[in-house]
């Protein structure tokens, strides 16, 4: 007897071990988790440690960090009916596991909903906005990250509702054209680079010919401002040595009148010059006899 007790109290602890570790579980700080009673939740613990349930009650956790969707490639159509094929990525998390796991279940059933209803919602926005909003070369038009960031705000606030699922970031990676329209679209953009560089050409040809006109304007006031200084000094000394001249005529006239027939004959003489002289003439008598004419 005393052998079975022992293997009835042995059995009792083993049961009361296992008992106990079925209502005991761990949540980890990057988990958050739903203690469920045939399927249906009972309570949602946040907490990280060790907690207790009753151990016919079932744990379900799920990981609440951050979560990168990457659905690849899709075509789209913009207003001006062009296609793109956009890819993209998605960051999510879980902000309402109850609904969450009401409504998709698992991971894979998210990403699924959420690719439905974000690239609906990304096709809608996408469908309103013209090719040169997208891709240009004018500075501030482009607004690739303005239309990802309002797919994100439209399409979080119906993931929340329905899913339990907050769409937190929303990037789109990669823009690109169809093969079959690449070299059309590539052409085009060819030809709106030419046309404005044409058009900053000729405006920089109208602004150059500007100022080669009015540089030629400063020229032609500052050679005439020029002119006229000279002019004016070349009368004043005119007038100068007129007045000079006249006071030495006034002094000694026939010495004057005899430097002024020296410097004359400086002017018009050198050594290939020939003159006749007649008897009479004071430049042979100066040249001859070295007198110099009296001064009356």
């Amino acid at each position: 007897m005393t052998v079975e007790r022992s293997y009835v109290r042995l059995a009792a602890v083993a049961f009361a071990l296992f008992v106990a570790w079925l209502a005991m579980f761990t949540v980890a700080e990057t988990d958050i988790a739903i203690v469920t009673l045939f399927g249906r939740p009972t309570r949602t613990v946040a907490d990280a440690g060790l907690h207790f349930k009753w151990p016919f009650e079932s744990v379900m956790r799920f990981d609440r960090r951050l979560m990168v969707y990457d659905p690849g490639s899709s075509e789209f159509l913009t207003k001006d009916k062009k296609n793109l094929v956009l890819g993209s990525a998605l960051a999510w998390k879980i902000v309402d596991p109850n609904k969450f796991l009401q409504t998709v279940g698992d991971v894979a059933g998210a990403e699924m909903r959420l690719h439905d209803l974000v690239w609906a919602t990304l096709a809608a926005d996408i469908g309103r906005v013209d090719l040169t909003d997208l891709l240009s070369i004018e500075p501030g038009r482009a607004r690739v990250q303005a239309l990802a960031d309002q797919v994100r705000s439209t399409a979080t606030v119906e993931t929340e509702r329905r899913f339990g699922v907050s769409v937190v970031d929303l990037q789109l990676k990669r823009i690109n054209f169809p093969e079959q329209n690449k070299y059309a679209v590539y052409a085009r953009m060819r030809a709106e680079r030419d046309r404005i560089a044409k058009e900053y050409r000729a405006q920089g040809e109208e602004l150059a010919l500007k100022i080669r006109a009015e540089a030629d304007r400063q020229r032609s006031q500052l050679l005439a401002e020029a002119y006229r200084d000279a002019e004016k000094l070349k009368g004043e000394g005119d007038a100068e040595a007129a007045r000079v001249y006249s006071q030495a005529y006034g002094k000694n006239p026939q010495f004057y009148k005899f430097l002024r027939t020296l410097e004359s004959y400086k002017k018009i003489l050198n050594e290939k010059t020939s003159i006749i002289l007649s008897g009479d003439s004071e430049l042979l008598r100066l040249l001859t006899q070295g007198k110099v004419p009296d001064a009356r």
